[in-house]
C-alpha cells in the first residue's frame, strides 16, 4: 500500500511538472506587460474572484503581501458594501475568473471606471 501512494505522488508530482513546462511557451508580450503593470504600481494591488476563483485571488494578494507588495483580497460580491474605498488610481485590480464572466465584477468595474481608474485587459 504504501508503494501504491508514493507511485501516485510520484504521478501527480510528473502531471504538474508537465503543465508547468507547458506554461513555458505561453509567457509572451501579455506576461511582460502584466509584470510591468504590477512593478509600476503605486498602490495596492486588489484581486478578486468568486468561488475557486477567488480562493486563488486570496492566495495570490496573501502571496504578494508576504514578498513585499501590499495587496488585499476583496470579495466582489461584498465589494460595493464598504471595501471599494481601497481601490484607488495607484492601485491595479487583479480579477480572476475561470468562466470568463464579468457580471460578477460588475461593482468594481463600474466604481473604477466612475473613478476613472484605467482599465488594462490582456489575455491569450
Amino acid at each position: 500500500m504504501g508503494a501504491d501512494i508514493i507511485n501516485q505522488g510520484l504521478r501527480v508530482l510528473d502531471i504538474e511538472a508537465k503543465a508547468i513546462l507547458e506554461l513555458r511557451s505561453r509567457l509572451g508580450d501579455s506576461f511582460v506587460k502584466a509584470v510591468e503593470v504590477l512593478v509600476a504600481c503605486k498602490g495596492k494591488v486588489i484581486a478578486t474572484g468568486m468561488g475557486k476563483s477567488g480562493q486563488i485571488a486570496r492566495k495570490v494578494a496573501s502571496t504578494l503581501s508576504s514578498t513585499g507588495t501590499p495587496a488585499v483580497f476583496v470579495h466582489p460580491a461584498e465589494s460595493s458594501h464598504g471595501d471599494l474605498g481601497i481601490v484607488t488610481d495607484q492601485g491595479v485590480i487583479l480579477a480572476f475568473s475561470y468562466g470568463g464572466e464579468q457580471s460578477e465584477f460588475a461593482p468594481i468595474i463600474s466604481y473604477a471606471l466612475r473613478k476613472d481608474i484605467p482599465p488594462y485587459r490582456d489575455w491569450e
